[in-house]
């Protein structure tokens, strides 16, 4: 049950379609490209991004819990990337009103410590802050931490596991004994409580069925990717029927990047340019081989994601001057999504025009009303 006061923080207001900056505290962003201006995620430029994304009014920040580059390429895409907990907790600290997610790679973090990080990240926002649970997928990172890769269901079994002892410990009052297949834990407790009295909006982005049920059952946002337009109605609609036989009504968004210019082929150019011109092209088909190993793909298919996973990391692309951008962000919404967390190239070059351009439009769309 979702208290009166964390309804009150931006995750909850009247806007019919939501948005996000993705990706911000990890160098490059979600571009693969070797551009000059390309993302700089130092300290000063995330804070001056996330209060240009709150002074527009945009309702969250999502980052990437990345824990090590992709190497391979003229540049290392995300080499350098902030912590996302203590990076949500500095940046709740330099806003007001924007929410700001935590992203946990589940095997790394210890539920009992997590749990009270958590609560400090929730107190300094005044109910600001969310969770994003990820079970995780990149071996390599795992092997930093010299932590075992599960077979696929099989780690959302344990992530299911983490997430019941880090919401018993919020709101349990006295010690308890938790004995399950991954932990086995001896008079846990927690204090401070969460602020409210209830817990941090829970996200989750799995989509491979396990991954969907896993969300449907756990979370109040379900992140996916929109991979086909003309079935993405079809597959919202599946998700809010997992999440309704729970009990339960759930947000859902995309993930997604935005090329917006004044004209149709400005943005056109600039997306071409960076995305293929410009791409780290051997950064670009190492990530290939690794995440579509085994799969059959015509050349016009590899061609397709090897341009979107340079563009936004294989995120769902939107290129055009405002009017397009706005329009196809209602067909979106008109799909049943609830929001999207967009990348761009530079969040502190391009999002002004979007705040001044999109969200005007947006608002004359119904899709938003007038910030603040």
């Amino acid at each position: 049950m979702v208290s009166k006061e964390r309804q009150q923080t931006s995750m909850f207001n009247a806007n019919k379609f939501k948005l996000g900056l993705f990706a911000l505290n990890c160098s490059s962003g979600l571009a693969i490209t070797t551009v000059p201006e390309r993302w700089d995620a130092s300290w000063e430029n995330n804070v001056k991004a996330a209060r240009i994304a709150e002074d527009a009014g945009l309702e969250f920040l999502l980052p990437i819990a990345r824990w090590r580059g992709f190497e391979g390429g003229e540049v290392t895409a995300q080499e350098s990337a902030f912590e996302t907990i203590s990076w949500a907790i500095g940046l709740l600290a330099s806003t007001n009103k924007i929410s700001v997610f935590g992203t946990v790679h589940v095997p790394m973090v210890h539920p009992v410590f997590a749990a009270k990080q958590i609560v400090l990240a929730d107190h300094v926002g005044s109910g600001r802050f969310g969770l994003n649970v990820v079970s995780g997928w990149n071996k390599t990172e795992f092997g930093m931490f010299g932590v075992e890769l599960r077979e696929h269901d099989r780690r959302y079994d344990y992530t299911a596991e983490w997430v019941d002892i880090v919401t018993r410990i919020w709101s349990a009052d006295k010690p308890f004994d938790y004995e399950g297949e991954f932990f086995c834990l001896e008079g846990v407790t927690g204090f401070p409580k969460p602020l409210f009295g209830d817990r941090p909006l829970l996200l989750s982005a799995g989509s491979s069925p396990t991954g969907s049920e896993f969300a449907a059952r756990y979370a109040d946002c379900l992140f996916m990717i929109v991979v086909d337009e003309s079935t993405l109605a079809d597959e919202i609609a599946v998700l809010r029927t997992k999440a309704n036989t729970f009990g339960k009504e759930v947000g859902v968004y995309s993930s997604g990047h935005i090329v917006c210019r004044p004209t149709q082929n400005e943005a056109e150019e600039y997306y071409e340019y960076y995305a293929v011109e410009r791409a780290d092209h051997k950064s670009v088909d190492s990530l290939m081989k690794g995440r579509l190993a085994g799969k059959a793909l015509s050349a016009r298919e590899a061609n397709e994601n090897r341009r979107r996973l340079a563009s936004g990391f294989s995120t769902f692309p939107v290129v055009g001057d405002p009017d397009l951008v706005a329009g196809k962000l209602m067909e979106l919404n008109q799909a049943g999504l609830d929001g999207m967390a967009f990348g761009l190239v530079n969040y502190i070059d391009e999002l002004p025009f979007i705040a001044a351009e999109v969200l005007p439009r947006m608002e004359r769309l119904g899709l938003r009303q007038a910030s603040a």
